[in-house]
């Protein structure tokens, strides 16, 4: 079959592979009708994650089943399934907890409760790296799905592809912010990335209630699909995080807002000072964005961390979390917990997810459709691809 490889840090092809086969008996064989890339495919993309061996990316996907394993009861061939990013066996202790990214069976070479740069991690992921389990993802022409009794959910003959396709991870993620910020209504809720995890969380704020929306980016292009597609108030940050900060002040009465997500992580856009303070105090890329969210907040307020941290920063403001009362909350969403209301929201018609799409390619162009989702470029937001085009 083609799928997406990657081969090392700014290399992914569009190369021949073998086949995915059934390996266990709770197995299914996806046929991939549609595939999308992430951002945290980018932190794979750049380097941060490391991964030495070549290996098909992508954790967002759907898809007909194909084949199924003898153990599987819920799917039969034919049937149309989104499969949620996280690879959970549905009968752990966590998954019992509805914490299915840290299922304990899921990645038995790397799992652990320290939860440490290079080992002790938590359960799989789809295409994430042999840390993450070295499951094969979604960026191919097939797929073979574990626990497929747990994990996917069929899809209504009504509804597309683009429709539903974000089910799979960015929309019960900028979910799980919102949820994880305890939004019940009237808050004003300040999120940092306008990307796709960003622009989710926004339309799940209003699903939530929340009174006021607003959405932080260095680009505008960014900025202004966030106000096309989730109707949010934006600010482009351009002068530092103290600008940020002080202009959310400006519109919560000097206190900061209820809640504040991180949708950015440790990679964003920094200049020559970050990166060399980076370097002197052997950190990986840089928490300048949650430091800003922490500054943004206000006194007892919560703030949600989705962006991604690998590792230890000697600089966490705890004296500003204790002294502000702050609540924090982050990790891997629990796309299972979610996945099925977040459907009931799509097929009622509540939410619109389709309308981040930027970019539609076949997946031969997947060189070229990382490259520009990488670069900011083209106005690239939110790239969807067809393994059969």
């Amino acid at each position: 079959m083609k799928a997406a490889v990657f081969h090392g840090p700014g290399s992914i092809k569009y190369d021949t592979v073998d086949d995915p086969i059934i390996k266990d008996q709770q197995d299914i064989i996806l046929k991939v009708t549609s595939t999308a890339i992430c951002g945290s495919d980018l932190h794979i993309f750049s380097g941060g994650f490391p991964q030495p061996r070549p290996m098909v990316l992508g954790h967002e996907f759907m898809g007909i089943v194909e084949e199924v394993g003898r153990g599987v009861t819920n799917l039969k061939r034919g049937d149309r399934v989104v499969v949620p990013f996280p690879i959970a066996c549905g009968g752990c202790f966590f998954c019992n907890h509805d914490l299915p990214g840290h299922c304990e069976n899921s990645n038995p070479e790397h799992y652990g409760p320290e939860g440490g740069l290079l080992t002790e991690k938590g359960g799989a992921l789809f295409g994430y790296t042999d840390l993450y389990g070295g499951y094969d993802g979604g960026q191919a022409e097939y797929v073979r799905v574990p626990y497929a009794n747990f994990g996917p959910r069929k899809v209504p003959d009504n509804l597309t592809d683009d429709q539903v396709l974000f089910l799979t991870d960015i929309f019960p993620t900028g979910y799980s912010g919102i949820d994880w910020g305890n939004v019940k209504g009237g808050e004003t809720v300040a999120i940092f990335g306008a990307g796709p995890v960003g622009i989710m969380a926004a339309k799940s704020a209003w699903l939530r209630g929340a009174a006021r929306v607003i959405i932080v980016d260095t680009v505008k292009y960014r900025l202004d699909k966030a106000r096309e597609t989730a109707g949010c108030e934006t600010i482009q940050w351009e002068n530092g995080a103290k600008d940020v900060v002080e202009q959310i002040r400006d519109l919560t009465q000097g206190r900061g807002a209820d809640v504040c997500v991180d949708a950015v992580g440790f990679e964003p856009d920094r200049n020559l000072l970050d990166r060399a303070k980076a370097v002197i105090n052997f950190e990986k890329g840089s928490v300048k964005v949650l430091e800003a969210c922490m500054s943004a907040v206000r006194r007892g307020g919560i703030v949600s961390v989705l962006g991604v941290y690998p590792t230890t920063y000697d600089n966490f403001p705890i004296g500003q979390f204790f002294d502000k009362g702050i609540s924090i909350r982050g990790g891997q969403a629990p796309a299972h917990k979610h996945i099925d209301k977040l459907l009931g929201y799509v097929t009622e018609g509540k939410v619109k997810l389709e309308d981040i799409i930027t970019h539609r390619l076949p997946l031969s162009k997947i060189s070229h459709a990382y490259d520009i989702f990488d670069k900011k470029e083209d106005g690239c937001v939110k790239v969807v691809l067809d393994p059969w085009a």
